[in-house]
Protein backbone atom coordinates (compact mmCIF):
# COMPACT_ATOMS: atom_id res chain seq x y z
CA UNK A 1 0.00 0.00 0.00
CA UNK A 2 1.40 3.68 -1.06
CA UNK A 3 0.21 6.84 0.41
CA UNK A 4 0.58 10.06 -0.63
CA UNK A 5 0.19 13.28 0.83
CA UNK A 6 -0.69 17.19 -0.29
CA UNK A 7 1.46 19.28 1.47
CA UNK A 8 -1.00 21.71 1.88
CA UNK A 9 -3.16 19.88 4.13
CA UNK A 10 -0.11 20.01 6.80
CA UNK A 11 1.87 22.85 6.01
CA UNK A 12 1.11 26.74 5.75
CA UNK A 13 3.00 28.13 4.10
CA UNK A 14 6.08 25.95 3.59
CA UNK A 15 7.48 27.12 0.28
CA UNK A 16 11.00 25.66 1.44
CA UNK A 17 10.09 22.46 2.99
CA UNK A 18 10.28 20.12 -0.32
CA UNK A 19 14.02 20.37 -0.56
CA UNK A 20 15.33 21.89 2.03
CA UNK A 21 18.06 20.39 4.34
CA UNK A 22 20.39 18.05 1.54
CA UNK A 23 17.30 17.79 -0.92
CA UNK A 24 17.45 17.73 -4.46
CA UNK A 25 18.99 20.75 -6.43
CA UNK A 26 15.60 22.26 -7.82
CA UNK A 27 16.06 25.64 -7.05
CA UNK A 28 16.99 27.89 -9.89
CA UNK A 29 19.83 30.62 -9.97
CA UNK A 30 18.72 33.91 -9.19
CA UNK A 31 20.75 36.61 -10.95
CA UNK A 32 22.86 39.41 -8.98
CA UNK A 33 21.54 42.69 -10.84
CA UNK A 34 23.81 45.23 -9.35
CA UNK A 35 27.11 45.08 -7.96
CA UNK A 36 28.37 46.15 -4.41
CA UNK A 37 31.79 47.67 -4.24
CA UNK A 38 33.14 44.99 -2.71
CA UNK A 39 31.90 42.51 -5.60
CA UNK A 40 32.93 45.07 -8.12
CA UNK A 41 36.22 44.62 -6.67
CA UNK A 42 36.45 41.03 -6.89
CA UNK A 43 35.54 41.35 -10.35
CA UNK A 44 38.95 43.53 -10.48
CA UNK A 45 41.47 41.26 -8.88
CA UNK A 46 40.36 38.01 -10.93
CA UNK A 47 40.94 40.14 -13.89
CA UNK A 48 43.84 41.34 -12.89
CA UNK A 49 45.20 37.67 -12.41
CA UNK A 50 44.30 36.67 -15.42
CA UNK A 51 46.13 39.22 -17.16
CA UNK A 52 49.01 40.11 -15.51
CA UNK A 53 49.87 37.43 -13.44
CA UNK A 54 53.23 36.19 -13.87
CA UNK A 55 52.19 33.03 -14.64
CA UNK A 56 49.27 31.71 -16.81
CA UNK A 57 46.33 31.18 -14.35
CA UNK A 58 42.77 29.43 -15.17
CA UNK A 59 40.66 31.93 -13.51
CA UNK A 60 37.77 29.36 -13.86
CA UNK A 61 39.47 26.77 -11.95
CA UNK A 62 40.89 29.30 -9.41
CA UNK A 63 37.57 30.60 -8.62
CA UNK A 64 35.89 26.23 -8.38
CA UNK A 65 38.70 26.07 -5.50
CA UNK A 66 38.19 29.10 -3.54
CA UNK A 67 33.71 28.87 -3.39
CA UNK A 68 33.89 25.88 -1.48
CA UNK A 69 35.77 27.90 1.37
CA UNK A 70 33.64 30.76 0.44
CA UNK A 71 30.69 28.87 1.48
CA UNK A 72 31.67 26.87 4.67
CA UNK A 73 33.15 30.39 6.12
CA UNK A 74 29.25 31.50 6.13
CA UNK A 75 28.34 28.22 8.62
CA UNK A 76 28.96 24.35 8.81
CA UNK A 77 26.26 23.14 6.62
CA UNK A 78 25.98 25.83 3.50
CA UNK A 79 28.14 24.06 0.91
CA UNK A 80 28.94 24.02 -3.16
CA UNK A 81 28.27 21.27 -5.42
CA UNK A 82 30.73 20.48 -8.26
CA UNK A 83 28.99 19.50 -11.30
CA UNK A 84 30.61 16.11 -11.54
CA UNK A 85 28.75 15.14 -8.06
CA UNK A 86 25.60 16.84 -8.26
CA UNK A 87 23.64 14.09 -10.11
CA UNK A 88 25.06 11.45 -7.42
CA UNK A 89 24.19 13.74 -4.72
CA UNK A 90 20.25 13.74 -5.91
CA UNK A 91 20.20 10.43 -6.99
CA UNK A 92 21.12 9.57 -3.32
CA UNK A 93 17.54 11.68 -2.08
CA UNK A 94 15.40 10.80 -5.40
CA UNK A 95 15.11 7.19 -4.02
CA UNK A 96 16.51 5.49 -6.87
CA UNK A 97 19.44 5.36 -9.23
CA UNK A 98 20.97 3.66 -12.54
CA UNK A 99 22.68 0.69 -12.15
CA UNK A 100 22.86 -3.06 -12.07
CA UNK A 101 20.89 -3.65 -8.88
CA UNK A 102 23.52 -5.55 -5.88
CA UNK A 103 24.70 -4.29 -3.07
CA UNK A 104 28.66 -5.13 -2.52
CA UNK A 105 31.68 -5.34 0.14
CA UNK A 106 34.97 -5.12 -0.78
CA UNK A 107 36.66 -8.05 1.21
CA UNK A 108 40.28 -9.06 1.28
CA UNK A 109 40.42 -6.45 -1.82
CA UNK A 110 37.67 -7.52 -3.94
CA UNK A 111 34.41 -6.85 -4.63
CA UNK A 112 31.80 -9.45 -3.17
CA UNK A 113 27.67 -9.62 -4.02
CA UNK A 114 26.04 -9.58 -0.87
CA UNK A 115 22.92 -8.97 -1.95
CA UNK A 116 20.67 -9.24 -5.66
CA UNK A 117 17.75 -6.65 -6.30
CA UNK A 118 15.23 -9.31 -6.93
CA UNK A 119 14.09 -8.72 -10.37
CA UNK A 120 16.86 -5.93 -11.24
CA UNK A 121 19.04 -6.52 -13.66
CA UNK A 122 21.97 -8.31 -12.01
CA UNK A 123 18.96 -10.93 -11.21
CA UNK A 124 17.91 -10.89 -14.48
CA UNK A 125 21.41 -12.18 -16.25
CA UNK A 126 22.17 -14.46 -13.42
CA UNK A 127 24.21 -12.63 -10.81
CA UNK A 128 24.22 -14.31 -7.32
CA UNK A 129 25.32 -13.35 -3.66
CA UNK A 130 29.04 -14.47 -2.87
CA UNK A 131 29.81 -13.73 -7.24
CA UNK A 132 33.30 -11.88 -6.89
CA UNK A 133 33.34 -9.27 -9.08
CA UNK A 134 36.49 -8.60 -11.03
CA UNK A 135 36.66 -6.42 -13.89
CA UNK A 136 33.84 -3.49 -15.35
CA UNK A 137 33.79 -3.04 -18.87
CA UNK A 138 37.77 -4.18 -18.61
CA UNK A 139 38.12 -1.44 -16.28
CA UNK A 140 40.09 -4.23 -12.69
CA UNK A 141 38.00 -3.89 -9.41
CA UNK A 142 40.63 -5.17 -7.03
CA UNK A 143 43.60 -4.48 -5.13
CA UNK A 144 44.46 -2.61 -1.89
CA UNK A 145 43.55 0.70 -3.55
CA UNK A 146 40.21 -0.34 -4.99
CA UNK A 147 37.44 1.91 -2.96
CA UNK A 148 33.58 2.39 -2.58
CA UNK A 149 33.54 5.50 -5.22
CA UNK A 150 35.88 3.00 -7.47
CA UNK A 151 33.17 0.34 -7.51
CA UNK A 152 29.75 2.85 -8.15
CA UNK A 153 31.56 4.86 -10.23
CA UNK A 154 32.15 2.12 -12.85
CA UNK A 155 28.48 0.20 -12.01
CA UNK A 156 26.16 2.62 -11.63
CA UNK A 157 25.32 4.95 -14.81
CA UNK A 158 22.27 6.30 -17.15
CA UNK A 159 19.26 4.08 -17.55
CA UNK A 160 19.87 1.85 -20.84
CA UNK A 161 23.23 1.50 -21.28
CA UNK A 162 25.23 -1.48 -20.64
CA UNK A 163 27.80 -2.45 -18.14
CA UNK A 164 30.15 -6.01 -18.54
CA UNK A 165 31.10 -7.78 -15.60
CA UNK A 166 33.63 -10.40 -15.18
CA UNK A 167 33.24 -12.77 -12.26
CA UNK A 168 34.47 -15.30 -10.35
CA UNK A 169 32.05 -17.61 -8.80
CA UNK A 170 32.74 -20.39 -6.27
CA UNK A 171 32.27 -24.03 -8.01
CA UNK A 172 33.28 -22.55 -11.31
CA UNK A 173 36.42 -23.37 -13.22
CA UNK A 174 36.59 -20.29 -15.39
CA UNK A 175 35.93 -16.61 -14.83
CA UNK A 176 31.99 -15.66 -15.96
CA UNK A 177 31.22 -12.74 -17.71
CA UNK A 178 27.75 -11.31 -17.74
CA UNK A 179 26.44 -8.05 -19.92
CA UNK A 180 24.34 -5.95 -17.87
CA UNK A 181 21.34 -3.34 -18.70
CA UNK A 182 21.62 -0.55 -16.55
CA UNK A 183 18.16 0.07 -15.15
CA UNK A 184 16.65 2.43 -12.48
CA UNK A 185 17.03 0.82 -8.85
CA UNK A 186 14.98 1.63 -6.00
CA UNK A 187 17.23 3.28 -2.98
CA UNK A 188 15.73 2.14 0.56
CA UNK A 189 15.64 4.31 3.43
CA UNK A 190 14.10 2.17 5.61
CA UNK A 191 15.79 -0.76 5.72
CA UNK A 192 14.88 -3.00 8.40
CA UNK A 193 10.76 -3.76 9.64
CA UNK A 194 9.67 -6.39 11.65
CA UNK A 195 8.15 -7.58 14.51
CA UNK A 196 10.10 -7.41 17.54
CA UNK A 197 7.60 -9.08 19.63
CA UNK A 198 3.62 -10.03 19.61
CA UNK A 199 2.52 -6.66 19.51
CA UNK A 200 5.73 -4.08 18.87
CA UNK A 201 7.00 -3.70 15.40
CA UNK A 202 10.32 -2.10 15.18
CA UNK A 203 10.91 0.21 11.98
CA UNK A 204 15.13 1.74 11.26
CA UNK A 205 15.22 4.62 8.80
CA UNK A 206 17.90 5.21 7.59
CA UNK A 207 17.71 8.93 5.89
CA UNK A 208 14.92 11.05 4.69
CA UNK A 209 14.78 10.73 0.44
CA UNK A 210 12.00 11.15 -1.47
CA UNK A 211 10.42 7.95 -0.97
CA UNK A 212 10.79 8.07 2.50
CA UNK A 213 7.27 8.36 3.66
CA UNK A 214 5.61 5.92 1.98
CA UNK A 215 8.24 3.02 2.35
CA UNK A 216 7.82 4.38 6.64
CA UNK A 217 4.15 4.05 6.22
CA UNK A 218 3.72 0.97 4.49
CA UNK A 219 6.00 -0.23 7.01
CA UNK A 220 3.48 0.43 9.63
CA UNK A 221 0.37 -0.52 8.03
CA UNK A 222 2.23 -4.12 7.03
CA UNK A 223 3.34 -4.61 11.15
CA UNK A 224 0.31 -3.49 12.40
CA UNK A 225 -1.11 -5.81 10.27
CA UNK A 226 0.47 -8.34 11.94
CA UNK A 227 -0.22 -7.50 15.45
CA UNK A 228 2.07 -4.42 15.60
CA UNK A 229 0.02 -1.67 18.33
CA UNK A 230 3.30 -0.19 20.00
CA UNK A 231 6.73 1.13 17.74
CA UNK A 232 10.06 1.12 18.32
CA UNK A 233 11.51 3.70 15.30
CA UNK A 234 14.82 4.20 15.07
CA UNK A 235 16.65 7.11 13.47
CA UNK A 236 20.14 6.82 15.42
CA UNK A 237 22.85 7.26 12.42
CA UNK A 238 20.18 9.12 9.76
CA UNK A 239 21.87 12.47 9.17
CA UNK A 240 18.63 13.99 7.60
CA UNK A 241 17.39 14.72 3.92
CA UNK A 242 13.86 15.79 2.68
CA UNK A 243 12.42 17.91 5.89
CA UNK A 244 8.38 17.09 4.08
CA UNK A 245 8.94 13.22 4.96
CA UNK A 246 9.66 14.05 8.23
CA UNK A 247 6.53 16.04 8.56
CA UNK A 248 4.51 13.46 6.91
CA UNK A 249 5.95 10.85 9.30
CA UNK A 250 5.35 13.06 12.06
CA UNK A 251 1.61 13.78 11.00
CA UNK A 252 0.95 9.92 10.99
CA UNK A 253 0.82 10.17 15.20
CA UNK A 254 -0.01 13.82 15.94
CA UNK A 255 -3.99 14.87 16.70
CA UNK A 256 -4.92 18.31 14.36
CA UNK A 257 -3.49 21.14 15.22
CA UNK A 258 -0.12 20.10 16.52
CA UNK A 259 3.03 22.08 15.57
CA UNK A 260 5.65 19.80 13.82
CA UNK A 261 8.16 22.09 13.25
CA UNK A 262 8.47 26.06 11.94
CA UNK A 263 11.17 27.72 10.14
CA UNK A 264 12.38 31.81 10.40
CA UNK A 265 14.45 33.39 7.99
CA UNK A 266 15.87 36.39 6.81
CA UNK A 267 13.31 36.64 3.53
CA UNK A 268 9.76 36.45 4.35
CA UNK A 269 9.32 33.20 1.73
CA UNK A 270 11.46 31.33 4.16
CA UNK A 271 9.39 31.42 7.32
CA UNK A 272 7.16 28.92 7.33
CA UNK A 273 5.21 26.42 9.73
CA UNK A 274 3.77 22.89 9.48
CA UNK A 275 0.37 21.90 11.25
CA UNK A 276 -0.55 18.12 12.42
CA UNK A 277 -3.95 17.95 10.07
CA UNK A 278 -5.33 15.24 12.07
CA UNK A 279 -5.69 12.91 9.56
CA UNK A 280 -2.68 10.55 10.49
CA UNK A 281 -3.70 6.89 10.94
CA UNK A 282 -1.33 5.85 13.76
CA UNK A 283 -2.46 8.84 16.52
CA UNK A 284 -3.52 5.54 18.99
CA UNK A 285 -0.30 3.66 18.70
CA UNK A 286 2.81 3.81 21.77
CA UNK A 287 5.84 4.87 20.30
CA UNK A 288 9.65 5.09 21.11
CA UNK A 289 11.99 7.33 18.98
CA UNK A 290 15.56 6.11 19.22
CA UNK A 291 18.64 9.00 18.50
CA UNK A 292 21.64 9.16 19.00
CA UNK A 293 24.68 11.93 17.83
CA UNK A 294 24.21 10.91 14.31
CA UNK A 295 21.13 11.37 14.40
CA UNK A 296 20.50 14.86 12.44
CA UNK A 297 18.22 17.65 10.85
CA UNK A 298 14.92 15.72 9.49
CA UNK A 299 15.58 13.05 12.05
CA UNK A 300 15.39 15.84 14.94
CA UNK A 301 12.40 17.61 13.65
CA UNK A 302 10.92 13.78 13.62
CA UNK A 303 11.84 13.68 17.15
CA UNK A 304 11.26 16.87 18.29
CA UNK A 305 7.78 17.06 17.17
CA UNK A 306 7.60 13.73 19.13
CA UNK A 307 9.02 14.78 22.02
CA UNK A 308 7.49 18.55 22.21
CA UNK A 309 3.85 17.40 21.33
CA UNK A 310 4.46 14.65 24.81
CA UNK A 311 3.70 12.11 22.37
CA UNK A 312 5.97 9.65 22.96
CA UNK A 313 9.71 9.50 24.62
CA UNK A 314 12.88 9.45 23.02
CA UNK A 315 15.37 7.21 24.11
CA UNK A 316 19.03 6.83 22.93
CA UNK A 317 21.75 9.65 23.30
CA UNK A 318 22.25 13.49 22.17
CA UNK A 319 21.22 14.11 18.83
CA UNK A 320 23.29 15.81 16.24
CA UNK A 321 22.18 19.36 16.60
CA UNK A 322 21.59 20.15 12.62
CA UNK A 323 18.93 23.15 13.29
CA UNK A 324 20.13 24.62 10.24
CA UNK A 325 17.87 24.97 6.56
CA UNK A 326 19.36 24.83 3.69
CA UNK A 327 17.45 25.89 0.15
CA UNK A 328 19.40 23.52 -2.75
CA UNK A 329 19.80 26.32 -5.89
CA UNK A 330 21.76 24.76 -9.24
CA UNK A 331 23.57 27.22 -10.56
CA UNK A 332 24.52 28.88 -14.27
CA UNK A 333 26.81 25.48 -14.96
CA UNK A 334 25.05 22.64 -13.24
CA UNK A 335 26.99 22.82 -10.36
CA UNK A 336 25.01 23.38 -7.11
CA UNK A 337 25.08 24.92 -3.78
CA UNK A 338 23.12 23.83 -0.32
CA UNK A 339 22.49 27.89 0.76
CA UNK A 340 21.37 27.94 4.72
CA UNK A 341 18.47 30.10 4.70
CA UNK A 342 16.68 29.73 7.49
CA UNK A 343 16.80 27.69 11.34
CA UNK A 344 13.92 25.57 11.82
CA UNK A 345 12.49 25.31 15.31
CA UNK A 346 10.62 22.32 17.06
CA UNK A 347 6.96 22.68 18.42
CA UNK A 348 8.26 24.24 21.87
CA UNK A 349 10.15 27.08 20.39
CA UNK A 350 13.50 25.46 20.72
CA UNK A 351 16.01 25.86 17.83
CA UNK A 352 18.68 22.87 18.41
CA UNK A 353 21.39 23.98 16.37
CA UNK A 354 24.66 23.29 18.49
CA UNK A 355 27.00 26.29 18.47
CA UNK A 356 29.56 27.38 15.62
CA UNK A 357 30.88 30.09 15.01
CA UNK A 358 30.98 31.60 11.83
CA UNK A 359 34.82 30.96 9.95
CA UNK A 360 35.57 28.16 9.93
CA UNK A 361 37.82 26.97 13.32
CA UNK A 362 37.73 23.12 12.82
CA UNK A 363 35.50 22.90 16.55
CA UNK A 364 32.23 21.81 15.06
CA UNK A 365 33.60 19.04 13.03
CA UNK A 366 35.11 17.64 16.15
CA UNK A 367 32.16 18.26 18.15
CA UNK A 368 31.37 14.31 18.06
CA UNK A 369 34.87 13.60 19.50
CA UNK A 370 34.41 15.91 22.03
CA UNK A 371 31.70 14.59 23.46
CA UNK A 372 33.25 11.28 23.30
CA UNK A 373 36.80 12.41 24.97
CA UNK A 374 34.95 13.92 27.98
CA UNK A 375 32.67 10.97 28.52
CA UNK A 376 28.93 11.89 27.10
CA UNK A 377 28.63 8.68 25.19
CA UNK A 378 29.04 6.70 28.57
CA UNK A 379 27.01 9.24 31.67
CA UNK A 380 24.07 11.50 31.24
CA UNK A 381 25.76 13.65 33.70
CA UNK A 382 28.79 14.49 31.44
CA UNK A 383 25.99 15.81 28.48
CA UNK A 384 26.40 19.77 28.55
CA UNK A 385 23.00 21.24 28.46
CA UNK A 386 22.56 25.03 28.01
CA UNK A 387 20.41 25.45 31.31
CA UNK A 388 19.61 29.09 29.87
CA UNK A 389 17.61 27.54 27.09
CA UNK A 390 15.10 25.57 28.36
CA UNK A 391 11.67 25.29 27.40
CA UNK A 392 8.64 23.23 28.35
CA UNK A 393 5.94 20.91 26.95
CA UNK A 394 2.80 21.33 27.01
CA UNK A 395 2.16 18.67 29.95
CA UNK A 396 4.91 20.31 31.66
CA UNK A 397 8.26 18.77 30.98
CA UNK A 398 11.49 20.03 30.77
CA UNK A 399 13.32 19.93 27.63
CA UNK A 400 16.81 21.96 26.15
CA UNK A 401 17.54 23.72 23.21
CA UNK A 402 20.73 24.93 21.51
CA UNK A 403 22.65 21.84 21.07
CA UNK A 404 20.40 18.66 19.35
CA UNK A 405 17.53 16.51 20.73
CA UNK A 406 18.15 15.47 24.87
CA UNK A 407 16.18 12.22 25.02
CA UNK A 408 14.06 11.65 27.71
CA UNK A 409 15.62 8.25 28.49
CA UNK A 410 19.31 8.31 28.16
CA UNK A 411 21.16 5.05 27.34
CA UNK A 412 25.20 4.84 27.27
CA UNK A 413 26.78 3.20 24.87
CA UNK A 414 27.12 -0.14 25.41
CA UNK A 415 30.70 -1.30 25.17
CA UNK A 416 29.83 -4.80 26.89
CA UNK A 417 32.17 -7.39 25.72
CA UNK A 418 34.69 -5.08 23.93
CA UNK A 419 38.58 -6.40 24.14
CA UNK A 420 41.40 -5.82 22.97
CA UNK A 421 40.99 -9.29 20.90
CA UNK A 422 37.26 -8.27 19.15
CA UNK A 423 38.31 -5.12 18.42
CA UNK A 424 41.16 -6.37 16.20
CA UNK A 425 38.71 -8.80 14.96
CA UNK A 426 36.62 -6.35 13.77
CA UNK A 427 39.33 -3.79 12.87
CA UNK A 428 40.97 -6.52 10.91
CA UNK A 429 37.49 -7.55 8.75
CA UNK A 430 37.73 -11.17 10.01
CA UNK A 431 34.55 -11.22 11.54
CA UNK A 432 33.31 -10.21 7.64
CA UNK A 433 35.42 -12.40 5.77
CA UNK A 434 34.84 -15.42 8.10
CA UNK A 435 31.40 -15.09 7.74
CA UNK A 436 31.11 -14.53 3.71
CA UNK A 437 33.44 -17.87 3.58
CA UNK A 438 31.03 -19.26 6.00
CA UNK A 439 27.80 -18.12 3.81
CA UNK A 440 29.43 -19.89 0.61
CA UNK A 441 29.83 -23.09 2.04
CA UNK A 442 25.80 -22.84 3.70
CA UNK A 443 24.04 -21.32 1.04
CA UNK A 444 23.22 -24.72 -0.47
CA UNK A 445 21.59 -25.59 2.20
CA UNK A 446 19.33 -23.21 2.53
CA UNK A 447 17.61 -23.76 -0.81
CA UNK A 448 15.92 -20.67 -1.57
CA UNK A 449 14.68 -20.13 2.09
CA UNK A 450 15.28 -17.06 3.24
CA UNK A 451 13.43 -16.62 6.68
CA UNK A 452 15.73 -16.54 10.52
CA UNK A 453 14.19 -19.69 11.55
CA UNK A 454 15.65 -21.63 8.52
CA UNK A 455 18.93 -20.29 9.03
CA UNK A 456 19.00 -21.22 12.07
CA UNK A 457 18.52 -24.81 11.61
CA UNK A 458 21.04 -25.03 9.06
CA UNK A 459 23.86 -23.12 11.91
CA UNK A 460 25.81 -25.11 13.56
CA UNK A 461 25.78 -24.66 17.85
CA UNK A 462 27.30 -21.67 19.16
CA UNK A 463 30.46 -23.66 20.84
CA UNK A 464 31.39 -25.05 17.10
CA UNK A 465 30.64 -21.80 15.51
CA UNK A 466 32.91 -19.78 17.67
CA UNK A 467 35.88 -22.49 17.77
CA UNK A 468 35.66 -22.12 13.79
CA UNK A 469 36.25 -18.54 14.00
CA UNK A 470 38.81 -18.76 16.68
CA UNK A 471 41.02 -20.87 14.00
CA UNK A 472 40.03 -18.76 11.25
CA UNK A 473 41.59 -15.66 13.46
CA UNK A 474 44.45 -17.65 14.62
CA UNK A 475 45.31 -18.89 10.67
CA UNK A 476 45.15 -14.84 8.88
CA UNK A 477 47.20 -13.41 11.84
CA UNK A 478 45.38 -13.19 15.48
CA UNK A 479 46.34 -15.75 18.01
CA UNK A 480 43.78 -17.26 20.13
CA UNK A 481 43.44 -15.85 23.33
CA UNK A 482 40.79 -17.39 25.64
CA UNK A 483 40.51 -15.42 28.29
CA UNK A 484 39.29 -11.86 26.20
CA UNK A 485 37.49 -14.60 23.72
CA UNK A 486 35.55 -15.91 26.50
CA UNK A 487 34.68 -12.08 28.13
CA UNK A 488 33.42 -11.14 23.93
CA UNK A 489 32.10 -14.52 23.58
CA UNK A 490 28.48 -13.02 23.29
CA UNK A 491 29.33 -10.55 21.18
CA UNK A 492 31.36 -12.40 18.86
CA UNK A 493 28.51 -14.52 18.79
CA UNK A 494 25.96 -12.17 18.16
CA UNK A 495 28.17 -10.13 15.32
CA UNK A 496 28.94 -13.55 13.73
CA UNK A 497 25.97 -14.78 13.39
CA UNK A 498 24.21 -10.62 12.10
CA UNK A 499 26.93 -10.65 9.16
CA UNK A 500 26.12 -14.09 8.18
CA UNK A 501 22.24 -13.59 8.07
CA UNK A 502 23.12 -10.38 6.05
CA UNK A 503 25.29 -12.74 3.58
CA UNK A 504 22.44 -15.22 3.32
CA UNK A 505 19.40 -13.62 3.68
CA UNK A 506 19.34 -9.87 3.68
CA UNK A 507 20.22 -6.43 5.92
CA UNK A 508 17.06 -7.23 7.35
CA UNK A 509 18.09 -9.68 9.56
CA UNK A 510 21.10 -8.30 10.14
CA UNK A 511 19.62 -5.92 12.33
CA UNK A 512 17.03 -8.30 13.33
CA UNK A 513 19.75 -10.52 15.08
CA UNK A 514 21.91 -7.23 16.33
CA UNK A 515 19.34 -5.81 18.22
CA UNK A 516 18.73 -8.80 20.35
CA UNK A 517 21.56 -7.67 22.86
CA UNK A 518 20.96 -3.44 21.36
CA UNK A 519 20.34 -2.21 25.00
CA UNK A 520 18.94 0.94 23.56
CA UNK A 521 16.37 -1.22 21.59
CA UNK A 522 15.49 -3.48 24.30
CA UNK A 523 15.08 0.03 26.88
CA UNK A 524 12.47 1.08 24.02
CA UNK A 525 10.57 -2.30 24.54
CA UNK A 526 10.72 -2.37 28.70
CA UNK A 527 9.16 0.91 27.81
CA UNK A 528 6.06 0.30 26.05
CA UNK A 529 5.96 -3.19 27.76
CA UNK A 530 5.10 -1.48 30.89
CA UNK A 531 3.32 1.15 29.34
CA UNK A 532 5.44 4.19 30.00
CA UNK A 533 5.32 5.89 26.68
CA UNK A 534 1.48 5.98 26.34
CA UNK A 535 0.13 8.47 23.33
CA UNK A 536 0.00 11.53 25.74
CA UNK A 537 2.38 11.75 28.25
CA UNK A 538 1.68 13.73 31.78
CA UNK A 539 4.38 12.53 33.89
CA UNK A 540 7.30 14.56 34.18
CA UNK A 541 9.21 12.60 36.14
CA UNK A 542 10.73 9.94 33.40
Amino acid sequence: MTKKRNISSIVLPLAIAAGVIGGVFIGKYEAVRRLSPQQEKMQTILGLIHTQYVDDIDVDSLMESAIPDLLSSLDPHSAYIPKSELTATNEELEGAFGGVGVSFQILSDTVKVIEVVPGGPAELVGLQPGDMILEADGHKLYGDKLTNQEVFKRLRGKEGTKVSLKVKRKGSSKNLTFDIIRDKIPEYSVDSKYMISDNIGYIRVSKFARTTYNEFFNALVELRKKGAAKFVLDFRGNSGGFMDQAIYMANEFLPAGKMIVYTKGRRPENESFAISDGNGQFQDVEITVLTNEFSASASEIFAGAIQDNDRGLVIGRRSFGKGLVQNPIVLPDSSGMRLTVARYYTPSGRCIQKEYKRGRDGKYELDILDRYNHGEFYSQDSVKMDKSKIFKTPNGRTVYGGGGIMPDIFVPEDTTGFTSYYLEALNRGLIQRFAGEFAENYRPLLKGKTSLDDLERIMPRDNMLLNNFVSFAAANGLPARWYYINKSRSLLLNQLKAVIARDLIGFNSFLEILNQRDTTVKRAVDILNDGKSPINITDSKL
